[in-house]
């Protein structure tokens, strides 16, 4: 497999597999997500591929496949305040493996290779966040040595 940054001519891959990730969060919260919806348009993905600060990676079979095995949008953060540790993280906003792919090893892939940019440029952690009731993905995460680091918690009205 072949993990690299994203570049504009993967655009319309990444665009195909936002509408599969946005699907499994709307199978799981119908009341907070809408089915074949995607959670970014075709500019931004630009704008956010083309900032260094939001790198996003791209996957695919070898260097001459047009067929995105998946993705993973980034975000670098740097925390700090008063009582706070002066750390930086990577922040993985979003991964997603093709339907088709899934059982491949490609998270696992895409993951290794996001852990050692976030490594190489001084990165102290990667967090992220899971839906409940998106227990593969929490098992994928959990298994790529994610520990809970805090809950977020909702009472719907």
């Amino acid at each position: 497999m072949f993990v690299r940054r994203a570049v504009t001519k993967d655009i319309p891959e990444i665009a195909r597999l936002l509408y599969q990730v946005n699907n499994v969060h709307a199978d799981i919260r119908p009341d907070l997500f809408l089915h074949d919806h995607r959670k970014y348009t075709d500019e931004e993905i630009e704008a956010i591929i083309k900032s260094d600060d939001t790198p996003v990676f791209v996957c695919y079979e070898d260097v001459n496949s047009d067929k995105l095995l998946g993705y993973c949008f980034s975000v670098f953060e740097k925390k700090h305040g008063h009582s706070l540790q002066p750390v930086k993280t990577l922040y993985l906003d979003d991964i997603c493996v093709d339907e088709t792919a899934r059982g491949k090893h490609v998270g696992t892939e895409i993951f290794n290779h996001v852990k050692d940019f976030a490594r190489k440029n001084g990165c102290y952690d990667m967090t992220l966040n899971v839906w409940e009731g998106n227990d593969s993905a929490k098992a994928f995460y959990e298994a790529m040595g994610f520990k809970v680091l805090k809950y977020g918690m909702e009472i719907v009205l």
